[in-house]
């Protein structure tokens, strides 16, 4: 089993996706470990993605990321990073797959509905970033 953290973003939260999303995710496989409403503030935002801070869409990302409630959670499956990216799609949802979340749910590029962790050291830092001190046994 392999834990990622992912993200309903603002945009979907916005436009009442949330449970089309979640019957989605929980149809694929995952099991959800923890889950919760977050309203970042600009500087949570930019801690979060702080990877990206040199980068020219960073002031655009927070400033998104902090513009409205969005829900974080823990999610389980073998291979489930992997598993994960494949149900979010291509970032950009132009040229995502039919049937993922981006290309069914996305609006652009930015507005992108979901976020994903990369790798197993950046789905543990993600996961820590949210639910630090929370026990996901």
């Amino acid at each position: 089993m392999e834990r990622t953290l992912a993200i309903i973003k603002p945009d979907a939260v916005a436009r009442r996706l949330v449970g089309k999303i979640i019957g989605r995710i929980e149809e694929a496989g995952f099991r959800i470990r923890a889950m919760r409403r977050v309203n970042l503030s600009k500087g949570d935002a930019e801690g979060f993605y702080a990877v990206h801070r040199e980068r020219p869409f960073f002031a655009s990302l927070t400033d998104f990321m902090s513009s409205g409630p969005a829900i974080v959670m823990v999610l389980e499956a073998p291979d489930g990073i992997k598993k994960w990216r494949a149900l979010m799609g291509a970032t950009d949802p132009a040229v995502a797959d039919a049937g993922t979340l981006r290309k069914d749910f996305a609006e652009s590029i930015e507005r992108n509905a979901t976020h994903g962790s990369d790798a197993p050291d950046t789905a543990a830092y993600e996961i820590g970033y949210f639910f630090a001190g929370i026990d996901l046994t």
